[in-house]
């Protein structure tokens, strides 16, 4: 699952890579015009003030650019950034070394911060609002309680579980963002921008072949530059033309909606094993070898935006444009379901 070429989960091989497409300032940062306007305005305040910038939490799906905003909001700011996860935090004492080495205004950016230790969870509460850290070593007679006190600091999270967060963490960020998938010629502007740093020529049409194929999502469209790069330098003269583009990721077995093999086994055993559903999660993931949480996390959002399937009480459904997609025949609504869950993602209306 990793290692699929439209996973928006980052590949071992991205993380160098990304590190010299990733935009340093917010002007040259692509998409997401709302949150960019939005903090445009708190950093200058905040800087206009002399003050460290609110604690900032964004969520969304993976490889919209969560750790680039991180990386830019220390560079607008003028201050450093430390970076850490919430499985690499496995100790109070780990998270207290990260805070206590931060000078004042500097970053300290969370990936997948709904994976913190509850306990981690609760020291950073006093660190979030008085920048201070109390926490309790020690048990019975021996516990002890220790203080400290931090510089001021931002405090950026990233997460794809947004619920996954606890309330009172939530609350404690004064600035929270959703960044959605972009939109083609968006896309088609960042797969034009890393083909330049890349200096790799890619004209109108092989840019936006990549485009449409990479799901809204900027770190597939680097993914599938790459990967189309390879082969017009093996099969071509080393331009990305639309034709170029067209046969590499027709190779790469990538629609035309950027659904690969495993999208299509998924709507597949829809269709074929179940008869276009209603079918169990549980049922589903055995019919085609896959985690049950990958299938709701990682292949169902994407198939749902496209409004080819659906979640309902009792399993998951293909939708009418999911059979138009597979090229078959869309039987109409099966009894007991009604019409409307055919057309859309919205769950039915309770039968009695």
């Amino acid at each position: 699952m990793a290692n699929r070429l439209v996973s928006g989960i980052p590949h071992d091989e991205d993380l160098t890579v990304e590190r010299g497409l990733r935009p340093q300032r917010l002007n040259d940062y692509v998409g997401q015009d709302r949150v960019k306007e939005n903090l445009r305005i708190a950093m200058t305040a905040a800087k206009g003030r002399g003050e460290p910038l609110d604690h900032v939490l964004l969520y969304g799906p993976p490889g919209l650019g969560k750790t680039t905003l991180a990386y830019i909001i220390a560079s607008e700011m003028g201050v450093s950034v430390r970076v850490t996860s919430g499985p690499a935090v496995e100790r109070t004492g780990d998270m207290a070394s990260l805070l206590t080495q931060l000078q004042p205004g500097d970053i300290l950016f969370v990936d997948e911060i709904h994976r913190l230790g509850r306990a981690i969870e609760e020291i950073m509460y006093s660190a979030m609002e008085d920048y201070s850290l109390s926490w309790m070593v020690g048990k019975g007679l021996q516990a002890q309680n220790l203080s400290l006190k931090v510089a001021p600091f931002t405090l950026v999270g990233a997460t794809t579980r947004y619920a996954m967060l606890s309330a009172p963490l939530r609350d404690r960020f004064g600035s929270v963002y959703r960044l959605d998938f972009y939109d083609e010629l968006a896309m088609e502007s960042i797969v034009q921008r890393s083909a330049d740093i890349l200096e790799l020529e890619v004209d109108v049409e092989g840019a936006k072949e990549i485009a449409k194929r990479s799901r809204g999502t900027p770190r597939v469209a680097n993914r599938l530059l790459r990967r189309v790069r390879d082969f017009a330098q093996v099969m071509g003269d080393g331009r990305v033309t639309g034709e170029m583009a067209l046969k590499a990721l027709e190779l790469m077995t990538v629609d035309h909606l950027g659904l690969d093999e495993v999208d299509h086994r998924l709507l597949r055993a829809i269709v074929d094993k179940f008869d276009g559903g209603p079918v169990g999660l549980e049922t589903l993931a055995a019919s085609i070898s896959e985690e049950a949480d990958t299938i709701m996390d990682v292949y169902e959002p994407f198939l749902m935006q496209l409004g080819f399937l659906s979640r309902t009480p009792r399993g998951r459904i293909a939708t009418r444009r999911g059979y138009e997609h597979m090229g078959v025949a869309f039987p109409g609504p099966r009894q007991g379901l009604q019409p409307p869950l055919w057309q859309g993602n919205e769950p039915p209306p309770e039968t009695p």
